[in-house]
C-alpha cells in the first residue's frame, strides 16, 4: 500500500476532535491511574521501535470516540527530539481529525500564511496519519489528521453503540 493510500475504512464525515496526547515517563502508572481514576479504558496498546503508546477512550463511546494516547518513548528513540515535551508541545497536542487530507493541506497554508505553522503537512506512521501541527495563540499544539483509524479501531473492539 502506498503513502497515499488510506489505511483505514472508517473515518469521520467532518472535522472531528479525536484525541489529546501526552507524553509520559511510566505509561503503566498513568494507565492504571486514568482506570482507577476515570471513566477510560484502554482501546488499544502497542510497542514499536520508538516506544510505547497507548488509546483510552470511553467504550460507550464507538460512533464517535475521543481518545487520550499515552506515548512513553524509549531512550534514544524520541521522535521529536531534541525538543523537551512541555504541556501541549510538540507531541502533547490537541487532536482534529478532518475527513480528507486536501483539508489538512489547506489548513497547514492557511497556518503557514498565519505564521503559526509548526510541522508539515506530512505523512507518517500508520497510527498517526497524514497530519499538520499549528500553534495555537496561547502556544498549545493543535494537530489536524487524515486517516488515523480511531474510528475503525474503535468499532473494532467496543463494536457500534446505535
Amino acid at each position: 500500500m502506498g503513502a497515499d493510500q488510506p489505511q483505514h475504512e472508517l473515518r469521520p464525515t467532518r472535522p472531528t476532535w479525536t484525541h489529546l496526547a501526552l507524553h509520559v515517563k511510566d505509561i503503566d502508572k498513568v494507565i492504571a491511574w486514568y482506570e482507577e481514576f476515570t471513566h477510560l479504558s484502554v482501546l488499544a496498546r502497542e510497542e514499536d521501535e520508538d516506544g510505547y503508546s497507548a488509546w483510552l477512550g470511553d467504550k460507550t463511546r464507538s460512533e464517535s470516540p475521543f481518545i487520550l494516547v499515552l506515548g512513553q518513548f524509549f531512550p534514544g528513540h524520541d521522535p521529536f527530539a531534541p525538543v523537551e515535551h512541555p504541556a501541549l508541545a510538540p507531541f502533547n497536542h490537541i487532536g482534529i481529525e478532518v475527513p480528507d487530507k486536501q483539508t489538512v493541506d489547506d489548513i497547514a497554508a492557511k497556518a503557514k500564511d498565519a505564521g503559526c505553522l509548526v510541522l508539515g503537512p506530512q505523512q507518517m506512521p500508520k497510527r498517526i496519519g497524514y497530519i499538520c501541527f499549528v500553534r495555537d495563540p496561547e502556544g498549545n499544539m493543535v494537530e489536524f489528521s487524515y486517516d488515523q483509524g480511531v474510528y475503525e479501531k474503535a468499532r473494532e473492539v467496543w463494536g457500534s453503540n446505535r
